[in-house]
This record gives structure tokens, C-alpha cells and sequence, in this order.
């Protein structure tokens, strides 16, 4: 199982822009909660971070994490990250496919992702999870935070295929257009997918965002 190309695609062309997404004055507020969260979740701990794309959530576990190997199949997006000026030498920032992580330069004890759960497809998420998981130590923590389907806010849903996976039609600066898959799973979905690999998990959900976190046995 590889990348999908027309997903990577869309985000390297949109790494210059990714993060006005992050402007929308009614999410603000959860945004900020979630940057003070993280931080106290991964206290401590060496991360594996998964699509870290420009590097705004990897800006959050800096503080907390003393390393951080934040992965990417986009040079473009790494490049944008590179140049935060919070991205310091306790981070290694790595072109990597998610499906097919390299063993990290260091002992990780936990792992993240932002904004990638949603897009996997349904049966992508197992696939993704076992290497995921694979690269991890015994004891570590996990996290992952994604968006909160909110009519109005979010793009709205263009098409759902037989396997139940949906998609956005969205338009770049650019004006080019572009089919995005974007899942929104619910929470028993979330605790399907990851009981088998948790020995603690707990999901939060704010208004138009989820966070969910555990420890693996």
C-alpha cells in the first residue's frame, strides 16, 4: 500500500497556502485548545510524527518533546517547515511514505498525525496503523487530531463511494480544482480502529475538532 498520488499531489501544490485553513475565526478557539494539549500529552517523550506537512502542528510538540523525527512524502511541505523558525535541532524533518515509515534515528515512545486520519480510506487505516505502531516502543504514547464535520464550516461533502470513503472538491489559489479524500469517522469508529493496539485510549471532541489519545501494552 502506497501514498495516494493524486493526494499527494494536491498537497504539494497547496503547500504555500496549506495553512489559511487555520484562519477561520469560528475555530480559533478549539485550535488553541488543542495547541495547549498536545504539548502536555508528549511531555518527555521522543515523537514519530506522521504527514507533518508545513510543520505548524510539529511547532507544538518542540516545546515538550526533547526529539521530534516529523516525516512527510512532500518535499514541498518540508520545505515550508523548514524554514519555521521553531523548528529547531531537536527535530528531524524526513521525506517519508506513511505506509512505509523508515526505522526512526532514535528510540521514539510516542507518535502523532495531524490531519492525515481523515485522509485514509476505510481500508487503509489498519494497513497504516500496523506500521505505524510497528515504529513505536513498547509503552508509548499516541495521538491523533483531525477535523469535526460542521455544515457551513467545512467543505461540503461532493461524493461518497461504495465503500463508504468522501470526498471534497476544493479550489486552490490557482484556481485549479481538485478531489480530496477527507473521511470523518465517529467515535465508536475511532475506538474500533485503535482498541486492538491500546492498552489506554480516550477520545475528545470539540466543536470542530477531534482529538484522540492512548498508550500502547
Amino acid at each position: 500500500m502506497a501514498a495516494d498520488l493524486e493526494l499527494t499531489t494536491y498537497y504539494a501544490w497547496r503547500a504555500r497556502e496549506y495553512e489559511r485553513v487555520y484562519d477561520k475565526p469560528e475555530r480559533r478557539e478549539d485550535l488553541a485548545r488543542l495547541r495547549e494539549r498536545l504539548p502536555t500529552l508528549f511531555a518527555d517523550r521522543s515523537v514519530l510524527e506522521v504527514a507533518c506537512g508545513t510543520g505548524c502542528w510539529t511547532q507544538c510538540l518542540v516545546p515538550a518533546a526533547p526529539a521530534v523525527y516529523a516525516t512527510d512524502i512532500n518535499e514541498e511541505v518540508l520545505a515550508v517547515a523548514r524554514a519555521k523558525p521553531r523548528i529547531n535541532d531537536r527535530v528531524t524533518l524526513a521525506r517519508a511514505d506513511a505506509f512505509s515509515l523508515p526505522e526512526p534515528p532514535f528510540p521514539c515512545n510516542a507518535g502523532f498525525a495531524g490531519f492525515w486520519w481523515s485522509h485514509l480510506r476505510r481500508n487503509e487505516i489498519d494497513p497504516f496503523l500496523q506500521g505505524f505502531f510497528g515504529r513505536l516502543t513498547v509503552d508509548a504514547r499516541f495521538a491523533f487530531i483531525d477535523n469535526v464535520y460542521v455544515e457551513g464550516s467545512s467543505s461540503p461533502i461532493d461524493r461518497t463511494d461504495r465503500n463508504g470513503n468522501t470526498y471534497q472538491r476544493r479550489t486552490l489559489s490557482d484556481g485549479s480544482v481538485h478531489e480530496v479524500l477527507k473521511n470523518f469517522p465517529s467515535d465508536d469508529e475511532l475506538r474500533k480502529a485503535l482498541s486492538p493496539y491500546a492498552r489506554t485510549l480516550k477520545v475528545e471532541r470539540l466543536p470542530y475538532y477531534w482529538l484522540v489519545w492512548g498508550d500502547l501494552p
